[in-house]
C-alpha cells in the first residue's frame, strides 16, 4: 500500500514564536522532523506550510514543501489541501506527523503504518504509557482512554480523548501523529467541526463524534514536543549533547 506522510507546520504559534525554525545542531525543527520521517522509509515525504520561510528552509535543508492557504483552523485541513495540491496518484495511507517533534521515534512511525494495513483501519494513532500519576491531571498532556490495555501487537480503539482523566486504567499520553486511509481524510475535513472539538481544543473529537473509529498503537517512547522556550532549550541541550 502507498503511503504519503505530511508534516504541517506555520509559524504563527503564540506560545513560541518562529518555533518551526528554531536551530538545534544548525538545522531547524521542520528540517529535523522531515529527517526523520524520511528515514523511516515508508513513503514520500512533504512539510504544508503557509509561510515561504519554511518552504525555503525545508527545500534548502534537501527536503520537499509545498505552500499553503493561511486559512485553514487545523492541521489536517492544511494537509488534505497539500494531497490533493500534489496530485500524488494511488496513495492509499496518508500520516500527518507533527511539525514540533524532531524526536519522533522512527520504528513508531513504521509501526504505525504496519498496523494500519494488518488492521484494515480507517484511522489510526498512537499512545505511551505515562509514568507519572501527576501527568493524568496535566491538561497539557492529551490523554486517549482505550478500549483493552495496550501491547505491542494490539490495535485497541479509542473510546475517548481527555485533557484530565480521573481515571488511570487504560489510559495512555496521546502522541499527536494520525494516519488516516484516503477516503477517511477527505470524509474528515469535510465535517463540521464539533461542539467538543472546539471545547476541548482537541480535533480527533470529530472523528469520534461522526462515529469515525480511530485505533491506537502503543509507541516505545514519548516524543519531546516543543511547545515553549523551556521545552526547546531542554530538547536542544538532550539533542546537542547526543551528536
Amino acid at each position: 500500500m502507498k503511503t504519503l506522510i505530511i508534516i504541517p507546520s506555520r509559524l504563527g504559534a503564540t506560545r513560541l514564536p518562529g518555533k518551526p525554525l528554531l536551530k538545534i545542531n544548525n538545522k531547524s525543527i521542520i528540517s529535523h522532523v522531515f529527517k526523520r520521517a524520511q528515514d523511516a522509509d515508508i513513503g514520500d515525504v512533504v512539510v504544508a506550510t503557509e509561510n515561504r520561510e519554511i518552504v525555503e528552509d525545508v527545500t534548502m535543508n534537501g527536503g520537499r514543501a509545498i505552500l499553503t492557504s493561511n486559512k485553514h483552523k487545523t492541521g489536517t485541513d492544511r494537509i488534505y489541501e497539500a494531497f490533493k495540491k500534489m496530485k500524488f496518484n494511488n496513495v492509499d495511507l496518508i500520516m500527518n506527523l507533527q511539525g514540533d517533534e524532531p524526536t519522533i521515534n522512527i520504528e513508531d512511525i513504521v509501526n504505525l503504518k504496519d498496523k494500519m494495513i494488518n488492521y484494515q483501519s480507517k484511522m489510526g494513532t498512537l499512545a505511551a504509557k505515562m509514568e507519572n500519576k501527576k501527568d493524568f491531571q496535566n491538561e497539557n498532556i492529551v490523554k486517549v482512554q482505550t478500549k483493552s490495555n495496550l501491547q505491542d501487537d494490539s490495535f485497541s480503539e479509542a473510546e475517548a480523548f481527555l485533557r484530565i482523566s480521573k481515571k488511570l486504567d487504560k489510559v495512555y499520553h496521546h502522541i499527536g501523529i494520525y494516519c488516516y486511509s484516503a477516503e477517511t481524510l477527505e470524509k474528515f475535513v469535510k465535517l463540521n467541526q464539533t461542539k467538543n472539538e472546539i471545547e476541548q481544543r482537541l480535533e480527533q473529537l470529530r472523528a469520534l463524534d461522526n462515529s469515525i473509529k480511530i485505533n491506537v498503537a502503543l509507541a516505545k517512547s514519548s516524543p519531546i514536543g516543543v511547545d515553549t522556550e523551556e521545552d526547546y532549550m531542554a530538547l536542544k541541550k538532550i539533542m546537542e549533547y547526543k551528536d
